[in-house]
């Protein structure tokens, strides 16, 4: 970068941080110091839940990982993480979050210990924070580097730019708690969605040589297949990246689990200040899931069109198209956009895990008495250690072959499990707290399985046309033997009506409870404008 994109660089990430601090300076404050730094005193209104929930899901692994997808399917497959991701956010408004509010719950397991028993919070609360350590927090300091590496042709070792990241994401978790997160969140979002669908508009500009309508043209007119949404395999013959029938299988689950349990995605509707301002806050960023493709997808189409971009393989196209159609002038803002997503993921994780940690374990059982404060000190503690070892775990990941067949395998290894049990005790009052163990430790097992030996023979429908068991498939497989082993100990093991009296006990609910009356015309328009939205591109493409 030149020095004009370096300084603005450094000015709109300072500016960010700057309204960051003067907007949470601003804001009510709860006299309640766990509630405070956890859940941001509950003072969030929509439009901070949504920015906050869109921007923390959204950061370099999907910019790059899912246009790099898009671009080797040569198929549109990939828009159904975007499609069914607003399907399980209208799961999470309607369904989910009345139940986790309802008694002021500030981590999602605390449910699971009110409909089981403490164990089965504590089993459910080690796989989240598993799954932070070492997959989510290195990956996505690893991951980011990488692209502004590469996007901007840094000449600087991994190690500075990770640690780079890593001090100034901790320093909104740590110093800030969930309010810093949530508010840096909201004004990064602005900026990406700005930045990000300039991209594929500049891109189309680029096709249609100055003409928008020239470069839609030739997208829907030069090699049409490229927009396929639901195929098995491509027009080279090559199996895509989302078979269609996955959509009936593991797609839906694995979206339920991320959008709908997850503490690091929940945690900011459950911050919300009343039922309705997070049901419309998540309603909202699932409205916008349905323009998230123009960013993670669009621009892998594009690249198929541009054949003078220099690609060797998959992660590169996002970063050539940037560097194709941005002006000289502008990369040090859009690099700070994309600096606000990486900081976005990793700050917000970060919290998560010293919630999960300080209130489940450090409350629970290592020191029951402790003060609101003390809870808190040891949440930032927790996060400072935790932020180191991600620091020192994410350079590491270089020497591995694939970063994404990781992400996946051990994903899937820990929520498998805990999608089952989270459902269960949403749907059911009698699934014993012995039958929600037994269901954990069946699905990471099957999980296991299915992941590492192949039974298309057994199973050929669920097999790929090349004999492979996509891994989605063994997904639902997977969680169709939990949920199966559970509801069969809860019929021959059901809960006595003592144990379904105690766990159907509510506390006061810290927040007005009254939803909102037009959640569900909302959830209806939105289902209607995602089939619309199918149905069109698979005109086109046929």
């Amino acid at each position: 970068m030149n020095s004009i994109s370096i300084i603005s660089f450094i000015l709109a990430t300072a500016g960010v941080a700057i309204f960051t601090y003067r907007i949470v300076r601003g804001m009510k404050k709860s006299d309640n110091a766990t509630e405070e730094y956890f859940t941001g005193g509950r003072s969030l209104g929509w439009p901070i839940v949504a920015g906050s929930l869109l921007l923390t899901n959204l950061s370099t692994e999907q910019l790059v990982g899912l246009n790099g997808a898009v671009f080797g399917d040569k198929a549109l497959v990939g828009i159904a993480w975007e499609a069914l991701a607003a399907f399980a956010m209208i799961a999470t408004a309607l369904v989910f979050l009345p139940h986790y509010l309802a008694s002021g719950f500030t981590t999602t397991p605390a449910f699971l210990e009110k409909r089981f028993d403490k164990t089965t919070r504590s089993m459910v609360s080690g796989l989240f924070l598993f799954g932070y350590v070492t997959v989510l927090l290195p990956v996505v300091l690893y991951t980011g580097s990488l692209a502004l590496i590469g996007m901007f042709d840094l000449n600087l070792p991994l190690w500075m730019v990770v640690a780079t990241i890593g001090v100034l994401g901790s320093s909104y978790a740590i110093v800030g708690g969930l309010k810093s997160v949530a508010v840096s969140d909201t004004l990064n979002g602005i900026g990406l969605l700005i930045g990000g669908l300039a991209i594929p508009v500049l891109g189309l500009l680029s096709l249609g040589e100055g003409s928008i309508i020239a470069g839609i043209s030739q997208l829907v007119n030069t090699e049409p297949q490229y927009l396929a949404v639901l195929t098995r395999s491509n027009m080279d013959g090559n199996i895509v990246s989302v078979p269609w029938p996955t959509l009936l299988t593991g797609m839906m689950f694995i979206q339920v689990f991320y959008w709908s349990t997850n503490q690091v995605i929940v945690q900011r509707a459950l911050a919300a200040k009343s039922l309705a301002e997070g049901q419309k806050g998540v309603l909202f960023a699932s409205f916008m899931k349905l323009v998230g493709p123009l960013m993670l997808c669009l621009p892998g189409i594009i690249a198929l069109h541009m054949t003078d971009l220099n690609i060797d393989k998959q992660d590169q196209v996002y970063g050539a198209v940037v560097r194709h159609v941005l002006p000289d002038w502008s990369l040090g803002l859009f690099a700070a956009v994309l600096m606000g997503s990486i900081l976005s993921s990793f700050n917000s994780a970060l919290n998560s895990a010293s919630t999960l940690f300080s209130l489940q374990f450090y409350q629970g059982y290592i020191n029951r008495n402790a003060s609101g404060e003390q809870i808190v000190k040891i949440g930032k503690y927790f996060g400072i250690g935790l932020a180191i070892a991600s620091i020192c775990i994410a350079p590491l990941l270089a020497q591995m072959q694939s970063i994404f067949e990781y992400l996946q395998k051990v994903n899937g290894l820990y929520s498998v499990p805990i999608i089952g049990i989270f459902l269960l005790g949403i749907l059911t009052k009698r699934i014993p707290a012995m039958a929600a163990k037994v269901g954990m430790i069946t699905g990471m097992g099957a999980y296991a399985f299915f992941t590492f030996i192949n039974i298309q023979d057994v199973l050929p429908f669920f097999a790929n046309p090349d004999g492979d068991l996509h891994w989605l498939h063994g997904y639902f497989i997977s969680f169709a033997l939990s949920i199966l082993v559970m509801v069969l100990l809860g019929y021959f093991y059901p809960k006595s009506d003592e144990e379904i009296e105690i766990s159907e006990k509510k506390d006061s609910a810290p927040v007005d409870m009254a939803p909102w009356k037009s959640a569900k015309k909302v959830s209806a328009g939105i289902i209607f404008m995602t089939m619309i939205i199918y149905l069109a591109l698979t005109g086109i493409a046929n």
